[in-house]
């Protein structure tokens, strides 16, 4: 076992392919299918399970590519700090419901702790995806929420997925709507309130379960509803047709300007937000100094 091997094994996981990963690393697709079997041989270990759709992680190479990344960090901390070598990108993937609070935590572990080169992803997804990326571990972090009606249902499949879930905050249900909106004004409002207004959703594609809504109340009906893709669009919605989105309240003006105003709903449910980790994964250094931005973040809010 090299070094080398090891941050094949990263990039890899990154990439999301051994094509594109070969490609990023500047060698052959075969030379790197060589040097995979060639480690995975070594340490007795299929490190991917490899399919005729590509491949992914295997349960024993999501907990290698944990100690496999501490081993890197670790190694060009030495060469930096002896050998005055450049560093590295640094490297971080997050996968997200539509939260504004999730994006500020991204800016605000960049402002403090982004060096002269970084390369972060942030995917604001669908439910199934974020599970997905976690999963497989394109994603070191996902961010969603759960409630009465789903939690039985998504506790079951992280459990099934190797995934835990980890409380970040629990909020009672708001509104989102424009400040022109005739219920901007309202102490709080009901779900009776709302029937004349449009009702705006994000869109779970061909995993479209009420149990993968962003949105608690997803299984009542409404007379007016639109389901949108991205967050830029459902706050267009909201203000040029008055429409509403149900969320947690917590809101960032300095993403989302003040054209938008949260409302509390009147229901006795709780959405517990949480960000949920491969149980055989560790946690980078950007992944914990992420989660510490995220907590200081959600601190300030709720």
């Amino acid at each position: 076992m090299n070094l080398q091997q090891l941050k094949y094994v990263i990039e890899i996981v990154r990439s999301g392919s051994m094509n594109e990963a070969a490609r990023r690393l500047y060698i052959s697709q075969p030379s790197l299918s060589k040097a995979i079997k060639n480690l995975e041989k070594e340490i007795g270990k299929n490190i991917f399970t490899r399919t005729s759709t590509g491949i992914t992680l295997s349960p024993d190479g999501a907990e290698f590519l944990g100690y496999a990344r501490q081993v890197v960090e670790q190694v060009e901390l030495l060469e930096r700090r002896y050998f005055n070598t450049a560093p590295s990108p640094q490297l971080f993937s997050v996968s997200t419901q539509h939260y504004a609070f999730a994006v500020n935590a991204l800016v605000e572990m960049i402002k403090k702790h982004g060096s002269d080169k970084y390369q972060f992803t942030m995917r604001e997804t669908r439910t199934y995806e974020i599970i997905e990326d976690v999963k497989t571990l394109r994603s070191e972090i996902g961010i969603l929420y759960v409630s009465l009606f789903n939690e039985k249902v998504m506790m079951q499949l992280l459990k099934e997925e190797g995934l835990e879930f980890n409380l970040l905050f629990k909020a009672s249900p708001h509104i989102f709507v424009s400040s022109q909106n005739p219920l901007a004004s309202r102490e709080s409002v009901t779900l009776e309130d709302l029937e004349d207004y449009p009702r705006l959703t994000f869109e779970q594609g061909e995993y479209n379960s009420f149990y993968y809504s962003e949105e608690i109340f997803s299984t009542i009906p409404s007379k007016k509803s639109i389901q949108v893709s991205d967050r830029a669009t459902l706050f267009n919605l909201l203000i040029g047709l008055n429409g509403y989105t149900i969320s947690t309240g917590i809101l960032s003006a300095d993403l989302n300007g003040s054209n938008i105003v949260s409302v509390p709903l009147e229901e006795g449910e709780v959405i517990s937000v949480g960000w949920i980790v491969h149980k055989k994964a560790q946690l980078s250094r950007m992944a914990k100094l992420y989660l510490e931005e995220l907590k200081r973040i959600i601190d300030f809010y709720v």
